[in-house]
């Protein structure tokens, strides 16, 4: 249940892990630091202590132990093997084909000295220094495809595996993949128990979010159970690791009594939903805390019938992983109708300004702003203005007249679609009709509100940043982000059904069950409405906020066979990753490549051809004394097929490493 406001304190040791190579700032690993987080949904002035270095505190960097790394989702590796001086010789080291089915954009977990990954319905353990086979088994329905989580006793005897399959938290052994009996009934929980109400009349709430593990509990947040008005609540739950039990939820939607219910109208309470943790999560586990970004309240374009800000929609949520209490929140949109949901997990650094030292958490979103807070009390490090936004003419419709705008950093993405930024490489034809879309269209801005005869919306609900696109250097304080830059047109169609109206909760008057088809403005060529480039790498120095640089990522085939280069990848779902070694890979799908970048630059300093798009996060780790970056190969990637790419290759996983028995000292440049 979500408790009522209280403060909470809780103090920790920090306890290093590994080998880690430090900034030449100098920093060290830091003493133990303490942090008290004040009354929930309150903030308090952020506090350095007595520390006067940065903290690292117990995280595993040299580990690729869950989804995105780690439990923290820092998608870094302190491993330094393959640096700038060295990365040019990287070479296709194994590769394992996933066959028909779904092309793989699953983030492989290595653990000990297995390698884990889901191919489509099956579980397979792999040898990491040589891709093969140790033991795969096949499963009776579908499973999550971003990641799974990996748990062990203390005495390292009971070791497990936890996965999604068929709306179900399944349970296996990671010895064998044999199922847990005694998790849950016959290994597996159905999420949908613990929601209130008839739960039969919920869909199986399958999900690609692989939840967190903290300690004993493995934090799951649940899908919405429909993409439409009327809609379960997206509730996190948190279960016992090893019997399955129930231990804490929260309500996404609160209940009476519950902090936010007045956020909503009581009207029909119970059947508003959507506010779903679609993405990531991450756990601090040096506070035993956990931040929850969420998703939009139901419908997303229209909101007539849920009139108030609508809590804890669209809200980076700080909860306790062990109680489900709730620390502090922060909402990036009040009353949402652009569907900017909180797409990615956030991220957490320890920061250096003004002379103090901050841990912070980092959340980028769609919008293409960044919000940094102190974790431990929900501070912003830099203000967070509320700024007037343009009023909806849609009947009904009772939008906020303000939205929270980061005053710094500067966003990692553009907010605009203008005459002049129609994209040249699309016929003269297609620039015709988007010069009549933008005269009828509304386009007052990045907050501009559906409408009935359209509306600009720039970066869009699929631009700015998405699913592990961004990652961290905890020890240069560095934040890298990739974004997509693709506007949307949003134009309202009223659903003139009964049967429409009679599903919509607390509607009736003006307040009518509006719609909004999906238009990303793709043109004739597959190319977006918006001149390029299509997508940007952009780098921070989380110190100061300033943008350390900023380049375009990737390219599109088509255009560089005619000459035109830096265009940015159309609609990429690759994540980047940072090393130790300096360097950062990510991988495009537009253009079928895997680059490796100096962290300090952008440049590219190695780039490798790909059979097909790869989308998802590589994974790094080491094997028998060598460093490898994995990544999920397949398929055309989102939106290609339109681009006129060949057919293409096999989908597979494939590892790069540097040459065998290579004589390359760790952190040599």
């Amino acid at each position: 249940m979500n408790q009522s406001p209280q403060s909470y304190c809780v103090s920790h040791r920090a306890k290093s892990r590994g080998r880690f190579r430090l900034a030449a700032a100098g920093v060290a690993l830091a003493l133990s630091l303490s942090a008290c987080a004040q009354q929930p949904g309150t903030l308090a002035s952020a506090s350095a202590g007595a520390a006067d270095t940065l903290a690292f505190g117990n995280y595993d960097f040299k580990t690729w132990g869950s989804y995105l790394s780690g439990p923290d989702s820092s998608q870094y590796s302190s491993l330094d093997q393959i640096t700038k001086a060295n990365v040019s010789q990287l070479q296709l080291a194994w590769t394992f084909p996933t066959g028909e089915g779904q092309p793989p954009h699953f983030n492989p977990v290595v653990v000990h000295d297995t390698m884990y990954l889901l191919n489509n319905n099956a579980l397979v353990a792999l040898d990491p220094a040589s891709g093969t086979v140790r033991w795969q088994r096949k499963y009776e329905g579908r499973t999550g495809q971003r990641g799974l989580n990996y748990w062990e006793s203390e005495d390292g005897i009971d070791r497990r595996l936890f996965f999604m399959m068929d709306g179900k938290l399944t349970a296996v052994s990671a010895v064998t993949g044999e199922p847990i009996a005694t998790f849950g009934q016959a290994g597996g929980v159905d999420l949908r128990k613990g929601l209130p109400g008839d739960i039969s009349k919920v869909r199986a709430l399958q999900t690609d979010n692989p939840g967190r593990i903290f300690e004993d509990t493995i934090i799951m947040s649940l899908p919405a159970g429909a993409y439409d008005y009327a809609s379960a609540p997206a509730n996190i739950h948190a279960y016992d690791v090893r019997t399955g039990a129930l231990k804490w939820t929260f309500n996404t939607v609160p209940q009476k009594g519950e902090f936010g219910y007045e956020t909503w109208p009581e009207t029909d309470h119970e059947q508003f939903g959507g506010v779903h943790n679609w993405s990531e999560s991450t756990v601090d586990p040096e506070t035993g805390i956990i931040f929850i970004p969420t998703g939009t309240a139901r419908y997303d374009f229209y909101g007539g019938n849920r009139a108030g800000d609508n809590l804890f929609s669209n809200t980076l949520l700080a909860l306790d992983a062990r109680t489900g209490k709730r620390l502090w929140h922060f909402q990036t949109i009040h009353h949402d109708l652009w569907d900017f949901d909180i797409p990615q997990a956030p991220k957490l650094l320890t920061l250096r300004k003004d002379g103090k030292i901050i841990p912070v958490v980092i959340q980028a979103t769609k919008q293409g702003y960044i919000y940094v807070f102190d974790r431990r009390t929900g501070a912003p490090i830099w203000p967070i203005e509320e700024r007037p936004v343009p009023a909806s003419d849609v009947p009904g419709e009772k939008p906020s007249p303000t939205q929270p705008i980061p005053t710094w950093p500067e966003p990692f993405a553009r907010q605009t679609f203008t005459e002049a930024q129609i994209n040249p490489y699309v016929s003269p034809e297609d620039q015709a009709k988007l010069r009549e879309i933008l005269k009828t269209a509304r386009n007052d801005g990045l907050f501009t509100p559906p409408s009935l005869q359209g509306s600009i919306s720039m970066p869009g609900h699929n631009g700015g940043a998405n699913w592990g696109s961004s990652a961290v250097d905890p020890f240069q304080q560095r934040f890298f982000v990739v974004s997509k830059q693709m506007p949307t047109l949003d134009t309202l169609v009223l659903d003139k059904r009964p049967e429409a109206l009679a599903a919509m909760p607390n509607g009736g008057g003006d307040v009518q069950p509006y719609k909004s088809a999906v238009n990303f403005m793709l043109q004739s060529n597959g190319l977006p409405a918006i001149n390029p480039p299509w997508s940007l790498i952009t780098a921070y120095d989380m110190n100061t906020g300033k943008k350390l640089w900023e380049l375009p990522n990737g390219e599109v085939t088509a255009l560089v066979e005619k000459g035109i280069r830096n265009t940015g990848s159309t609609a990429p779902r690759g994540g980047p990753v940072a090393t130790g070694g300096d360097l950062l890979f990510v991988g495009t799908s537009s253009d079928r490549k895997l680059r490796a970048r100096d962290q300090a630059t952008g440049e590219v300093l190695w780039e490798y051809d790909l059979p097909a798009a790869s989308e998802g996060v590589p994974a790094v780790y080491e094997a028998n004394g060598r460093q490898y970056v994995v990544i999920a190969v397949g398929g055309d990637g989102l939106f290609a097929p339109q681009l006129g790419q060949s057919k293409p290759g096999p989908s597979q996983y494939m590892a790069f490493a540097l040459p065998e028995g290579a004589a390359l000292e760790r952190g040599q440049q």
